[in-house]
């Protein structure tokens, strides 16, 4: 049975924590993040660097070879806007445990990442924009079938592009939540795989209730089609709303211990 896919976000340069052990190149915050997020049940580790440009390939060379030496039966998510980074990863990467993944390939600039993908044999995280958010479902669509389209073209299977509808944050972009749903109903009825960054929704809303938006609109997505999302994996009640939601969507068996599977 299928299983929905859940990217832990938590080693993110945009923490000051992780920021100062990439630059330090201190292993143990990074594996304090990733033991955590293993721990809970995130079956991806997101790793991003950030832009990276003075050391960007160094740096995710060294980021791979350390996750992948303390937890090697974890895949990761390869996550920068440097190129020439990713490609660095993916040669170091051991995909033993499972087809890295690119976060992200877009119907624009970073096109040629479809192509990375295709020559190192990994999954790719395909954006449905060009340049910003996209104005409407027309355009997240049309991009998508570009990208789709150059896929194919490169040799890349359909199976291993995750389509991301590109969530926006509630706080201001309130109007445009339904839309995203729709969108990624859309793309579904496409027969094509879909993910996204939860966090985005909840983006400058009050701490409290950011976890809350963010498992409400993973509950909601999932019954629109979404099969993976990139996650805070620490919110136990959003870990447990998508084992719930694997249930009743049939996914996986019922038993009354589901939630400790």
């Amino acid at each position: 049975m299928a299983r929905f896919l859940t990217i832990g976000e938590r080693i993110h340069v945009i923490s000051p924590v992780i920021r100062k052990a990439l630059q330090e190149r201190d292993p143990a915050p990074i594996l304090a993040r990733a033991k955590e997020q293993v721990e809970a049940g995130a079956h991806y580790l997101d790793v991003n660097i950030g832009p990276a440009e003075r050391d960007g390939e160094e740096l995710m060379t060294w980021v791979v070879k350390l996750l992948q030496s303390e937890f090697p039966n974890t895949p990761l998510c390869l996550d920068t806007t440097n190129m020439k980074a990713i490609e660095a990863g993916l040669k170091v990467y051991d995909p033993k445990p499972g087809k890295a993944i690119i976060n992200s390939a877009d119907a624009g600039s970073r096109i040629g990442l479809l192509e990375v993908a295709a020559e190192y044999g990994a999954m790719v995280i395909g954006l449905c924009a060009k340049e910003g958010i996209p104005r409407d479902n027309e355009e997240r669509i049309a991009y998508c079938t570009e990208i789709l389209d150059k896929a194919v073209a490169v040799g890349l299977n359909p199976e291993d592009i995750l389509f991301d509808p590109m969530f926006v944050v509630v706080k201001g972009m309130q109007e445009k939540q339904q839309e995203v749903l729709e969108a990624v109903r859309q793309i579904s009825e496409m027969g094509l795989k879909t993910t996204g960054g939860l966090s985005n929704v909840a983006n400058g809303c009050p701490k409290e209730v950011r976890g809350l938006i963010e498992t409400v609109i993973c509950a909601m997505a999932i019954q629109c089609g979404l099969t993976s999302a990139i996650i805070n994996p620490l919110n136990k009640l959003l870990m447990d709303v998508i084992k719930t939601a694997e249930v009743i969507k049939g996914w996986t068996l019922y038993c009354d211990s589901y939630l400790e599977l």
